[in-house]
């Protein structure tokens, strides 16, 4: 992207750097406002690919995938890279039209992709199939060496959940749980909701403690709950010490001087 810059004057180089820096920042917490941004870079620098990619995923984030559509085929011209077919695809899907989708997924550019775009293409592939309801065929569609893998992978949590969910519109929903359990083990940063949909399928359900509008009996039954998950350890004094499960369960239980008293003690055995 710096190199794509350099084609500008530096203070124009200057401004729509500072316009895609915020399009980076706010892509997944605040779309809409990522979107504005990379509106603004755009009329700057329509001519730059760099630009036109990111204003593609900004369109993209925001679900106008027309406007996505658009600015991504411009960025390809322009680069002559693959790397962008899968999500091409998808925003074909997003415009109700799966067909095209799925007819991407058989076109050479798939063969110029490496491993995690083929798998994307494979998820969007798949994804079509499901649009066009043909839920057998999208089973098929995800089953691969790379779902076969024990090995993990950033795409390893996306595959394996989109393959659950396949099963589940396939009406095979006892294939389903396995497959949402290994999604779920292998989904360290949160991409997908395996561990809910597995408790859901295992009948369990998730309440807010803290939510306003639970009764008393409701609020208790969550506190015996989270009070059996903890465990109890004894130190070297004999003192029985709470492990907590996070830090916000420290700072309800200790107030700010325990804290310092603590971080004394913690530095003396340093010494």
């Amino acid at each position: 992207m710096r190199q794509d810059l350099k084609s500008l004057p530096k203070t124009l180089a200057d401004d729509v750097a500072r316009n895609l820096v915020m399009v980076a920042r706010l892509l997944d917490s605040e779309p809409e406002e990522a979107y504005k941004f990379s509106r603004v870079a755009l009329r700057l620098a329509s001519r730059v690919a760099s630009v036109r990619e990111a204003a593609g995923f900004a369109s993209y984030m925001t679900q106008r995938y027309s406007e996505a559509l658009t600015e991504f085929r411009a960025a390809r011209r322009m680069t002559g890279r693959a790397d962008l077919w899968p999500v091409m695809a998808d925003c074909e899907r997003g415009l109700g039209r799966p067909e095209r989708a799925l007819a991407m997924a058989g076109e050479p550019e798939v063969k110029q992709l490496d491993k995690a775009g083929q798998v994307e293409m494979r998820l969007v592939a798949a994804g079509a199939r499901t649009d066009m309801e043909q839920f057998d065929a999208a089973v098929v569609t995800l089953q691969s060496p790379e779902l076969a893998s024990s090995a993990i992978h950033p795409w390893t949590a996306r595959l394996r959940y989109a393959y659950a969910e396949a099963l589940i519109a396939a009406d095979r929903a006892e294939e389903a749980r396995d497959w949402f359990a290994k999604a779920a083990e292998a989904d360290t940063d949160g991409a997908t909701n395996a561990s809910e949909r597995l408790a859901e399928i295992d009948g369990l359900e998730f309440v807010d403690a803290l939510d306003p509008e639970l009764d008393e009996d409701e609020r208790g039954s969550v506190g015996v709950a989270a009070e059996e998950r903890r465990n109890v350890a004894i130190d070297d004094t004999g003192d029985d010490r709470v492990i907590f499960e996070d830090e916000e369960d420290v700072e309800e239980y200790y107030d700010e001087d325990d804290l310092e008293i603590e971080e004394d003690r913690e530095g003396e055995a340093k010494k």
